[in-house]
């Protein structure tokens, strides 16, 4: 602005001044005026710039509230944090990436020497850490019958290993190495598992050099249910199972089947695919199952069951004059049911007062009871129904 632009520009305000001046006003007024309006123009910046920001910090921690929620309520399975953490931070997270990298730790490489060979590489087979101090869990046909036990640790370690106990029934068994401060698998409710969730199978699939190994699939079924028979127990063990079609081959047996989030909901057993032809069809012992037995076997070395003696089948009623029930076809020599009198072709219709379909619900009655306790049976045969009393037994291991 040049000397004549300021100098006009005084005088309009100096005649503004005295006009108002004039009318009564305070000469002073309009550049009191000017200047509060200033101020209000600052003022009202402050308050929308103030507004912005708390709003901008409300929104924020509303967000990671949300975040955290979903987040809490994805322990039970009920949101995927992944893609809820990939949209929100628009950034991607290998979720299996990380489950590897927490449980593959957890996963060991087990051979074993049988009638003075040692197993091939390519035939040994997987465990995983369940305690710090060296006790392991695995498949019990993997190390039955070895003479010497070998456990290589992911840090390629090679450690002897002794069996604590077995469970034949389970296919499960528990092995214990001399370390400490090793890292140790988390087991997850597998009562939680529901079909379509993500399976990780982390194993030993090929030998030694493959120890580690990770699969991926989905969780085919739950609670699948597998007979596998023992004529020479006397015994029918029905497994409950998870069924995945993730890669499960030879060597992962005994290895993890994991869930989403590092939680092994499985142990794998091939011994159970052997039951399928089909391919894309592997299992695994269900964690809750396995996590009673690992106790079992730390404690007492075996797993007591209770058992009557028999090997039973499913009666059809319409061979039966319409009664349904188990029907008795091998009762094991000194048996509770030998005892008690039962022979073969008796079909057990009741026990402890609860009506019998099937096998299974045999013995899911037997699990309520302890071994020596005595159950009322009723049973027909002839024609008859006859009413009889059966001390369990404890069942005799499978060969």
């Amino acid at each position: 602005m040049d000397k004549k632009d300021n100098y006009e520009s005084n005088e309009q305000i100096r005649d503004a001044m005295w006009k108002n001046a004039e009318r009564g006003g305070d000469i002073f007024s309009e550049i009191k005026f000017r200047r509060n309006n200033k101020k209000n123009y600052f003022k009202a910046f402050v308050k929308v710039f103030s507004f912005i920001l708390i709003a901008a910090l409300s929104g924020g921690t509303a967000a990671q509230y949300v975040i955290n929620k979903a987040i809490s309520k994805n322990v039970n399975g009920n949101t995927n944090w992944s893609v809820l953490q990939n949209n929100v931070q628009g950034e991607y997270e290998n979720p299996i990436l990380q489950v590897t990298q927490k449980v593959a730790p957890t996963v060991v490489g087990i051979s074993d020497k049988k009638e003075g060979e040692w197993e091939t590489p390519e035939g040994s087979s997987s465990g995983i850490i369940v305690k710090s101090d060296g006790f392991i869990i695995t498949n019990y046909h993997v190390i039955k019958d070895a003479l010497q036990i070998n456990v290589k640790l992911s840090n390629d370690n090679v450690l002897k290993a002794k069996v604590v106990g077995v469970d034949p029934i389970t296919d499960l068994a528990v092995l214990k190495v001399e370390a400490s401060n090793l890292p140790v698998a988390k087991f997850g409710d597998s009562s939680k598992v529901k079909i379509g969730d993500v399976a990780i199978a982390i194993g030993n699939p090929l030998g030694e050099q493959f120890l580690g190994t990770v699969t991926a699939g989905v969780i085919s079924a739950i609670d699948r249910k597998i007979n596998i028979v023992d004529k020479k127990a006397g015994e029918q063990t029905i497994y409950k199972v998870i069924q995945t079609d993730a890669d499960i081959n030879p060597g992962n047996n005994g290895g993890a089947l994991c869930n989403i989030y590092g939680e092994v909901v499985g142990i794998n057993n091939v011994k159970l695919k052997s039951t399928s032809e089909y391919y894309g069809m592997g299992y695994a012992i269900n964690s809750n199952e396995v996590k009673l037995i690992i106790n079992d076997l730390m404690t007492h070395g075996k797993v007591s069951r209770p058992s009557i003696g028999i090997y039973g089948e499913v009666a059809v009623p319409t061979d039966n004059d319409g009664i349904e029930g188990v029907r008795v076809q091998e009762v094991i020599s000194g048996s509770g049911a030998a005892e008690a009198g039962i022979i073969t072709n008796d079909i057990i219709v009741q026990m402890a007062d609860v009506s019998l379909k099937n096998m299974e619900d045999l013995s899911n009655i037997l699990n309520k009871h302890k071994v020596s306790d005595k159950v009322s049976c009723k049973i027909w045969r002839n024609g008859k129904a006859l009413k009889i009393s059966i001390m369990i037994s404890e069942l005799k291991e499978l060969s």
